[in-house]
């Protein structure tokens, strides 16, 4: 027999073995890598040196790192300098500019509102303006995504603008200096009933979490709340962990994650201010990534009921990384876990961006998502143990159909075409004074105002002027749907973006309807759904 020490030896010598042979796959691994980073280089540098022609070699590398980044996950990514700018902003809930909000009248910039207390405010600047000059540019004909380079700029300088008034002859000229404006990232907070509070997030920017508690605050006696992650497709991390401590019981996990190269981490509720009434949380197939940590903790612990339709399932975690220029790469480092071990993101191949979104569509097929759940790995609740399933993004609880009732191909094409937002502007221009006399706070607009005959085929003519051929049967099936969309889209311009959500949430049976139902009824309704025993 072999001695325990020569057995010893042994077993030494293989281990040290089979280091060598992993030290040498590392390093062969490692070499390939200098290998093909070399050759990357010494591409870029044969055509800067040899090419026939000369080379702009900036946007060539960056269509090589878009197709480099395009060969992995679909949500690794580049962005250009501009495009940071934008991100930046919306990240950052703010911008240096002059608060107007705008849209294109055919070729006509038009002041929808402008933000109270804001800098063009200040100087006089009244909605239905009509800007045609910025500084020393003509701005008639200038394309929607053109404008905010001109408007916007660093705090405290200034921007001259020309603008065209109802009832003014010739042009009026203000002067404006730029200052910080809010990008706000909760679009309506309001109480639909007693002891109810609804609250609508956008995204998730660095303002989020202050702006939730004001909302909230602002609540006479909450003890049900519905929060709203209906497309919402995420943002910062740090601001989703921090709605989510508000949720939920301190000490409890929101979500961990896990990668090749980075250290496993596990965020876990903190102290601080709680929520503890009754609570729906709302997502539907646009709530991605932070929305999903959201509602998958809240699931998980079965803090309150889910409800919607199944979300995006965006569950890789990016690392953002300046590269120097202005630019930036955002590199998949980790994956998303929910609380009970759940995966939030759902299946794809590297490489297939299209067909990763196409599955997307495929997924609210009720046919299809029958077939993916049947496959799904099952878990539990972490209180009721209650079964979930596992087939990437967050299942509700309670799952309720989209209502596409009215929403007609006649209608539709209004809407791509421009013909309703046109529409909307031009009855402001010539409507905006009576409104407000008639209307002169929302309360009163959502109880008196709805669009009449008159105003309905003034949007008819319009959209026949604008190659939208009338269509009877589609018009009276839409008609229902066109009066309230109209209502929240002249109650939006006039009172602001939460008077939309509030026409709209109120005049459509749906998700919102059934949080009201679930909340309102929540000893027999809301603690049946979670499975919770006295």
């Amino acid at each position: 027999m072999m001695s325990r020490a020569v057995a010893c030896r042994f077993v030494l010598l293989l281990l040290a073995a089979l280091w060598g042979l992993v030290s040498s796959a590392q390093a062969q691994a490692q070499g390939d890598a200098v290998v093909q980073q070399q050759k990357l280089n010494r591409v870029y540098q044969l055509l800067e040196r040899l090419y026939v022609d000369d080379v702009e070699m900036a946007p060539l590398v960056e269509s090589a790192i878009t197709a480099m980044l395009e060969e992995l996950d679909p949500h690794s990514a580049y962005l250009g300098a501009e495009e940071m700018k934008g991100v930046q902003a919306s990240f950052d809930g703010e911008f240096s500019g002059i608060g107007v909000e705008f849209s294109l009248l055919r070729d006509t910039i038009v002041v929808a509102n402008t933000i109270a207390g804001g800098p063009a405010e200040q100087v006089g600047v009244l909605p239905n303006d009509r800007i045609v000059r910025i500084d020393t540019l003509d701005a008639v004909g200038m394309r929607m995504g053109d404008v905010p380079r001109y408007l916007r700029g660093e705090r405290g300088t200034k921007v001259g603008i020309d603008v065209m008034r109802h009832g003014v002859a010739g042009q009026l000229h203000f002067v404006i200096t730029r200052d910080r404006i809010p990008l706000n990232t909760v679009d309506a907070a309001y109480m639909p009933a007693e002891g109810i509070g609804y609250i609508k997030i956008n995204r998730f920017g660095r303002t989020t979490m202050t702006e939730f508690l004001e909302a909230f605050h602002g609540f006479d006696r909450c003890e049900g709340l519905i929060v709203d992650l209906r497309g919402n497709g995420g943002g910062l991390l740090e601001q989703a962990i921090l709605l989510a401590e508000f949720l939920l019981p301190r000490g409890s996990t929101i979500v961990s994650t896990e990668g090749r190269a980075v250290t496993p981490t596990s965020f876990e509720a903190r102290g601080g201010e709680k929520f503890r009434g009754n609570l729906v949380v709302l997502i539907d197939e646009s709530s991605a990534s932070a929305s999903e940590i959201v509602s998958g903790a809240v699931q998980d612990w079965d803090r309150g009921v889910i409800v919607g339709r199944p979300s995006f399932g965006k569950g890789l975690v990016q690392r953002q990384i300046p590269l120097g220029d202005g630019s930036t790469v955002r590199i998949t480092i980790a994956r998303y876990h929910t609380p009970s071990g759940r995966v939030i993101q759902r299946p794809y191949e590297n490489g297939k961006r299209r067909e990763y979104y196409l599955d997307h569509l495929r997924r609210y097929d009720d046919r299809v998502r029958d077939s993916l759940d049947a496959g799904a790995p099952l878990y539990e609740t972490l209180r009721s143990h209650r079964t979930v399933r596992c087939g990437g993004g967050i299942t509700p609880d309670v799952i309720v159909a989209e209502d596409t009732t009215g929403v007609t191909n006649y209608y539709a094409e209004l809407v791509r075409r421009g013909v309703v937002n046109e529409f909307v502007l031009s009855s402001l221009d010539a409507r905006r004074a009576e409104l407000e006399r008639l209307y002169p706070d929302f309360e009163t607009f959502a109880a008196q105002f709805e669009p009449d005959e008159a105003m309905l085929d003034e949007l008819v003519t319009l959209g026949c002027g604008r190659g939208v051929p009338y269509d009877d049967a589609q018009y009276i099936e839409s008609k229902s749907f066109i009066r309230l969309h109209l209502k929240a889209l002249l109650g939006q311009r006039l009172y602001g973006v939460g008077a939309f959500y509030r026409v709209m949430n109120e005049g459509r049976p749906g998700s919102y309807s059934r949080a009201l139902e679930i909340l309102s009824d929540w000893e027999t309704q809301g603690r049946l759904l979670l499975d919770i025993r006295n």
